[in-house]
């Protein structure tokens, strides 16, 4: 017996709503103080690789424990606005990749649940099909189409659907 119904938790309306209109709130606020960088630019600005943060994270331990040391050609009051909202933004994206990956298990387990029963419905018309049933020859020869490689016996994956 197949593993079937994988997804038994589903989303409610109210959660749908909830889960698009924080995701609205969230690009509108970033939409006001976020550049639109074409490929170029983003290899150019792109290139401050770890070892390069790590260098601006010890000029910046500089500046904090010993001041005098620092340039007076750099603002470091927006040096260090730069460097909270990188911390941030950073933190935030380690975040959604994490929501990324959560909504990708959830979509997974349901378009696995979906192929199953998928499958168990074609495996049902192929034995309706069998008993001359009105209707199931023409589903069979319309869903068989999705099985090339097992003349509309199998799954396409190495399964039969018989």
């Amino acid at each position: 017996m197949p593993v079937t119904n994988l997804g038994r938790l589903h989303l409610t309306a109210a959660q749908k709503t909830a889960i698009d209109a924080a995701l609205t709130t969230i690009e509108t606020q970033i939409l006001a103080v976020t550049i639109n960088l074409n490929a170029e630019e983003r290899n150019k600005f792109g290139s401050v690789n770890e070892a390069n943060k790590l260098f601006v994270n010890k000029d910046r331990e500089y500046y904090q424990t010993q001041p005098t040391l620092a340039s007076p050609d750099v603002d470091w009051v927006e040096f260090e606005a730069d460097y909270q909202d990188r911390i941030f933004a950073d933190t935030r994206l380690d975040r959604i990749a994490t929501i990324t990956r959560m909504f990708s298990d959830f979509k997974i387990v349901h378009d696995f649940d979906n192929f199953q029963d998928g499958l168990d419905d074609y495996r049902y018309s192929k034995y309706k099909a069998s008993t001359k049933a009105p209707g199931f020859s023409e589903k069979v020869e319309e869903l068989k189409q999705f099985f090339p490689n097992t003349n509309g016996g199998g799954s396409g994956d190495g399964t039969s659907a018989e």
